[in-house]
């Protein structure tokens, strides 16, 4: 620290601060004061591996670029793109809005990149592959700082490689084996070589996707640390078209712009105060800020977003006024609109009418999108690689084919509760089906997943999907050829959600019938279904207003789980235990989905949960996977570690779990995937609910058995039955999925990349809403140590050997006695709050006393909880809360450990496992296997 300090006295204040190799600013920051200072650089020297931090000056408000550059053992250089910031220096690259080509580039200052990038690339000595250059440019004068070489694939290069069609990990996979530029075949026009540089005739936006509800204590400013969780892109002929294309695609009813009718200078001086600070939606309040009369200048002044993109973002008001304000909308002014990017919900909204009567208007008027093509070389030769962008323009070039397709809707952006998980279902059905000789057409607009590679299907349609740009593509594709219908079960509640609006518009929906999606979704027929089927579910009701779910908790008796319908991933799912946190969540809930009731059942304690993954063809089941919940009911499913197979179901309770799967699948109509989670109390299985779709435990299970669900899932969406798919060699000859070894999932929990405001960490429990960014994957001959390689891949690597802290709420501390006591006879000590201390002194387990943080300092300076975690004093943190309300120490506990990067277990089950994990990381090495080595046992 004093290193740091020192420095702060040269660079003066502000400066930023960034960690050593560390990925999307973790642990860096902008400090203002010496508290910030202190606090930024403590963190930032605990992420980096080298304990190393470099102090900058700042340059916030300055314009970002990035450039991607290609360079060969011959000295071929090749500027793959260039990538503009839209958000200033201050706001990291991953948070930023992107824009492809670099809009505001001056021609010389463009030459003065390309020149330093050049001799960056050489002067570093990268010679087999490619890096991604960062630069600052002064908007004033100029002047140009070089911020960081990656010579690596990048996030942006990912980014790049899908703007241009220059697939950059695949050619610097070559350049790394001995290829040169100039001998690696351009996929896309067959005749041009990689030592050609892109050429784009359109633009591209990307879009970050954050998740903020689910840390309502975080600090939601955007800084140098990393906080979105997806992005989305979009390319279009200009910028304003890209742009609001980019803006739908991020499914957030608050993401594209609106233009309401009445305009005042109140709002507009509201806003130019808040667009100061960079959030979330920082561009739509300055679009509101400018339609309310803010100027050019004003914003600029608060934001320094270059005035060219605030002059776009003011024409695109302009243009709202004018279709407001028109006495008819002309099929010329409707034509215009749609040329800058205005979706028909938008235009509707402004004219008053419905998103149907402006789609009819249309379409009256012929007014429809053609296809672009991305082809590298702005069409100066033939593209063969059909990559496709909409555009209202004259033509279209979708080319004719003769076999039938299958259109498969992907994902959308990454967020929390819908990830990379279902893109693995939709790039595996797409090759299956190709295998099977359909055509395969992916729709689907985010940059990271291998759905958007331009080779993983047939043709790829870069678009949003929302019901109106879905339905232009499946009008392009039946006019190019027969089409077999839609497949919306594999890419999460995205895809399912447009699934009834297209069936309404007339399309075929392939699988699962969306009146069966609608059956096992709503509550009272699905309800319905188990009670004729005999089949066991947790006391239930269906509230629309407070007084119903007051009286349907008073019946079912406390704590009860509450959550809106038709959701993933637990959004705004809560257990509440009395009357008032319950009145509070229906106040709460009624935002998130308003045109659906809240759902509320009896909450099973210490129930264990099951998930379980099925095919289902009509007739036959297979049974993918049952899966145990490490964490007892009451977390999210996305956050609990699971293993498979099962530890503790017995046979009959598996022969159970299976008959009731096969009665749902039948009695709701699957027709391919199916995912039900069962919990198992006092002996009896419950079932809590069946989503007839592609989960996110579908690859796992798919890893774990050998047995490739999503490929099976879209043959029998075509058609195919189970018995075939047998005699095939795609599912087992005989019986269900069986798991090779034992393999743990973990959850990856974000907890680092988030601080609140004053600083602390968020606070790390977890409960019924998902909160997990990603998952990995532990597989071993026992359980502990596959628990054990799932912490280490999850950053959550378990000790050795130390000091443990725990403190148990009072329903867990039984629990806790034989985790504990194996602690001790592993050689860690234990150090506790008083209750817990004692609790376990009666146990005959060694545990020393600590005071809680609301006790203070002793008179001695005996040291809290709290400062022990702070002093790094303990290696390991258990702490279980109690109830909803109790955040006073064990928060401070919790976000302590968080920002400290201790291990913190929330769970006495979570509890348990660690220390059989700690156990096989004490007694051996780590084996190591390929998995084609466990599958082939």
């Amino acid at each position: 620290m004093p290193d740091c300090l020192d420095a702060v006295k040269v660079l003066n204040y502000p400066v930023v601060i960034r960690p050593s190799f560390t990925m999307g600013g973790l642990g860096s920051g902008i400090a203002f004061d010496e508290r910030e200072l202190l606090q930024i650089a403590g963190a930032g020297l605990r992420h980096s591996p080298t304990s190393e931090i470099l102090l900058e000056e700042s340059i916030i408000g300055w314009k970002e670029f990035e450039l991607e550059v290609m360079r060969d053992r011959k000295d071929n250089v090749v500027i793959v793109c260039t990538i503009e910031n839209l958000d200033p220096m201050g706001v990291h690259t991953g948070d930023s809005i992107t824009v492809a080509p670099a809009m505001t580039l001056t021609d010389v200052e463009f030459q003065n990149l390309r020149d330093l990038s050049l001799k960056i690339i050489r002067e570093v000595g990268v010679d087999t592959g490619g890096c991604n250059i960062q630069f600052a440019i002064h908007p004033e004068t100029g002047r140009i700082i070089v911020i960081e070489m990656n010579p690596r694939v990048s996030r942006s290069s990912a980014l790049a490689s899908k703007a241009t069609g220059f697939p950059i990990a695949k050619i610097a996979t070559k350049l790394a084996i001995g290829y040169t530029l100039d001998e690696i075949e351009n996929d896309i026009t067959k005749v041009t070589p990689a030592s050609f540089e892109p050429t784009l005739d359109y633009v591209v936006v990307k879009v970050p996707r954050f998740a903020f509800e689910k840390f309502p204590d975080a600090d939601a400013r955007l800084t140098t640390t990393m906080k979105s969780v997806g992005e989305a892109m979009a390319i279009g002929r200009s910028f304003p078209e890209a742009l609001q294309k980019a803006l739908r695609s991020l499914e957030r009813k608050e993401a594209p712009f609106t233009f309401p009718a009445e305009i005042a200078v109140e709002t507009k001086n509201s806003l130019l105060k808040t667009i100061k600070i960079p959030t979330e939606y920082r561009l739509k309040d300055v679009q509101q800020a400018l339609w309310h009369g803010a100027t050019i200048a004003e914003v600029f002044e608060q934001t320094k977003i270059d005035r060219w993109y605030l002059n776009q973002i003011s024409a695109i008001n302009d243009q709202a006024k004018i279709v407001a304000t028109a006495g008819e909308l002309t099929d010329a002014l409707l034509k215009d609109s749609k040329q800058m990017g205005f979706s028909d919900i938008q235009l509707a909204a402004i004219r008053g009418i419905s998103q149907e009567e402006l789609r009819k208007l249309r379409h009256a008027a012929g007014i429809r999108p053609v296809f672009k093509t991305v082809d590298t070389c702005a069409a100066e030769f033939e593209a063969f690689t059909p990559y496709h962008y909409s555009s209202y323009e004259e033509e279209s070039e979708v080319r004719p084919r003769t076999k039938p397709a299958v259109i498969i809707l992907g994902s959308g952006p990454n967020r929390i509760g819908q990830g990379i998980e279902f893109d693995y279902s939709c790039v595996h059905a797409s090759f299956e089906l190709r295998k099977a000789g359909f055509e395969t057409i992916m729709i689907n607009c985010n940059p990271e997943t291998v759905s958007t590679d331009y080779d993983t299907s047939d043709r790829l349609y870069f678009e949003p999907l929302t019901i109106e740009d879905v339905l232009e593509v499946v009008h392009a594709e039946e006019l190019a050829g027969p089409v077999l219908g839609v497949i919306t079960q594999l890419g999460g509640q995205t895809p399912l959600s447009l699934a009834q609006g297209l069936a309404s518009a007339g399309v075929t929906m392939l699988g699962t019938s969306p009146e069966a999606i609608n059956l096992a979704e709503e509550r009272g027929a699905f309800g319905n279904i188990l009670a004729q089927q005999n089949l066991v579910a947790p006391e239930f009701g269906m509230a629309s207003t407070k007084q119903e779910a007051l009286v349907i908790s008073s019946r079912i008796g406390y704590p009860v789980l509450v959550r809106p319908s038709f959701v993933l991933g637990g959004r705004g799912m809560e257990i509440v235990y009395d009357d008032m946190a319950l009145s509070s969540f229906i106040e709460r809930a009624t935002d998130i989905t308003p045109d659906h009731p809240v759902l509320v059942d009896r909450f099973l304690d210490s129930a264990i949960e099951i998930d379980v993954d099925a095919l289902f063809d009509g007739d036959e089941l297979f049974l993918g996977g049952v899966m145990e919940h490490i964490e007892e009911a009451g977390i999210h499913s996305g956050d609990s570690a699971c293993v498979i197979p099962s530890m503790t179901v017995s046979e009959k309770q598996r022969a159970e779990i299976r008959d009731a799967t096969e009665k749902i699948a039948r009695s709701v109509g699957v027709r391919g995937l199916i995912n039900i989670q069962f919990a198992i109390a006092d002996n009896t299985v419950f079932v809590l609910e069946a989503n007839p779709r592609a989960s996110r435990t579908v690859p796992f299970v798919s890893k774990a058995t050998g047995v490739s669900l999503a490929r099976a899932a879209a043959r029998i969406a075509v058609g195919t039955t189970i018995e075939q798919l047998r005699i095939e060699g795609l599912l087992p000859r005989n019986g269900d999925g069986i798991a090779r070894g034992i393999s743990v999932k973990e959850a990856v929990l974000p907890w680092n990349r988030f601080r609140r405001s004053d600083g602390r960490g968020v606070d790390a429990v977890l409960g019924p809403e998902m909160r997990s960014t990603g998952e990995v994957m532990g597989i071993a001959q026992t359980f502990g140590e596959s628990y054990a390689k799932s912490q280490i891949a999850a950053f959550g690597s378990l000790p050795k050997h130390g000091k443990v802290f725990i403190s148990l709420a009072d329903k867990d501390k039984n629990a806790g006695i034989a985790p504990a006591r194996a602690l001790v006879s592993m050689g860690f000590s234990l150090v506790a709050t008083a209750g817990t201390a004692h609790f376990l002194q009666q146990q005959g387990i060694a545990t020393s006393i600590v005071r809680k943080n609301s006790e203070g300092i002793g008179p001695f300076g005996e040291p809290t909880a709290v400062d022990l975690i702070n002093s790094s004093s303990v290696d390991l943190v258990i702490n279980t809360p109690v109830g909803r309300g109790t955040r006073a120490d064990g928060w401070f506990i919790r976000t302590a450990a968080v920002q400290r990067s201790i291990p913190c277990i929330t769970t006495t089950a979570g509890f348990s496992a660690a220390v059989e994990g700690i156990k096989a990381l004490q007694s051996s090495t780590l084996s190591i296997r390929s998995l084609q080595d466990w599958l082939s046992q």
